[in-house]
């Protein structure tokens, strides 16, 4: 132990051939010492091939989290090393863990090669869909592709500041540890939740605009319009960032590399404040349990009124001489009722296991401790939530015939390129 590079900044208790690491932890720069004497001595056991036992510490706040559902398993005594890949690894291979601490940890192996997968696809599936929508003509109003655009734009920055600069980072604790040393956590928190909400409420708009292109024939032509969308979606742009910038005062500007809740250091007393966590609370409200509530209403509005216009159309439709021709308006605006209800159901049905988690959480910071989520209730939620900004491709892909024939030309196109080089050379 006396040939450490550095000297401890907090006491080492050493008892026969033990040592264990004694520190107060009672705000965030305590935390970040005594975290740093952790990380210390673990470079120096692995350095000389020997045997630490972080885990034994860990497990108590963790247990004790569990057992006592007054203690929030997010105090500042608990060592960010939890919810990494090789602390996953180490706690899957003790046999005395509970079942929920078990999938937790197994989401945690998961999570690291679910993630870089997700981030290499998603990046260039986002960036090729905005090239279609906007370049290409892919059988779409261009008010519709002006939405579905935005999305794949908001997607895209979702996809690289939550999932490449918050979560890989999280799961690759090791690799990313130089991240604590730049100051800008709280930076990165305003614009990842705002490129969130924007994301979210794009979605809300799409849903709306749909609404009244079917329901409101008397706005349709007001509203539907590719001016329209540019102002709706240029004022929620602008709503969403300003909405976020208490993040930035909330926070610090040092990474945390942990989720408990925020990615980011807090201050003791913000943590303890009833006016933060009110604000905090109000955010999540906001993004997404009140997009989700929207999306319903207007889905479910939307249903009944096609089943309303149907009975009413084939009552006055003249009756067909048995060929099984059908309505033709109705078949034409099939295509795009199935893709306002998919896009709908993805959302939700992503959305859902996060958006119960964050809930749940401000609530019990207030002392309504009937229910208690365990953790991976948290990392499932993450791992859908960010899977949502990668599916809409798909979606658009199936449900739309022309958008899949200029997706394939696009992606063909390269190849093709590669491909006549070979043949002139030769």
């Amino acid at each position: 132990m006396n040939n450490l590079k550095e000297g401890p900044e907090g006491i080492f208790a050493k008892f026969a051939d033990d040592t264990i690491i004694v520190g107060r932890t009672g705000d965030v720069e305590e935390v970040r010492r005594l975290q740093k004497d952790l990380d210390r001595l673990g470079q120096w056991t692995n350095k000389w091939h020997m045997e630490h036992h972080v885990g034994a510490w860990i497990s108590s706040f963790r247990e004790r989290g569990r057992r006592d559902q007054n203690l929030r398993t997010i105090d500042w005594n608990i060592p960010t090393m939890e919810r990494s890949l090789s602390s996953g690894l180490y706690w899957l291979s003790q046999p005395w863990i509970s079942l929920a601490s078990r999938i937790h940890d197994v989401l945690i192996v998961i999570q690291g090669g679910y993630y870089p997968i997700l981030a290499i696809v998603g990046v260039p599936v986002n960036v090729v869909t905005i090239y279609v929508l906007l370049y290409k003509d892919c059988g779409l109003s261009l008010c519709v592709r002006r939405y579905l655009g935005a999305m794949a734009v908001a997607d895209l920055l979702v996809i690289i500041l939550d999932l490449i600069l918050r979560h890989i980072p999280i799961v690759y604790r090791e690799q990313f540890y130089f991240l604590v040393s730049i100051p800008v956590c709280n930076i990165h928190a305003v614009l990842l939740y705002a490129a969130t909400d924007c994301s979210v409420w794009f979605t809300v708009t799409f849903t709306f605009d749909r609404f009244v292109a079917i329901c409101c024939q008397k706005l349709k032509s007001k509203y539907c319009s590719e001016k329209m969308a540019a102002v709706v979606l240029g004022t929620v742009t602008v709503l969403s960032c300003l909405k976020n910038i208490f993040w930035y005062f909330m926070l610090t500007g040092w990474y945390w590399l942990q989720n408990l809740p925020w990615f980011c250091a807090v201050a003791g007393d913000v943590q303890r404040s009833r006016v933060w966590v009110t604000i905090e609370f109000l955010h999540h409200i906001l993004t997404p349990a009140l997009p989700f509530l929207l999306i319903l209403l207007l889905n479910v509005f939307t249903v009944r009124h096609i089943l309303v216009t149907s009975r009413a159309r084939r009552r006055l439709r003249p009756h067909t001489n048995g060929d099984g021709q059908g309505d033709t308006e109705m078949k034409n605006r099939k295509k795009s009722i199935i893709l306002l209800f998919v896009i709908s159901a993805n959302f939700i049905l992503l959305w859902s296991a996060l958006m119960l988690y964050s809930i749940w959480g401000r609530v019990y910071d207030f002392g309504y401790r009937s229910v208690y989520l365990d953790e991976f209730m948290r990392e499932l939620g993450f791992m859908l939530q960010v899977l949502s900004c990668c599916t809409n491709t798909a979606i658009y892909a199936v449900t739309q015939t022309k958008f899949r024939q200029q997706l394939t030309n696009v992606l063909k196109r390269p190849f093709a390129q590669i491909h006549q080089s070979i043949k002139f050379t030769y």
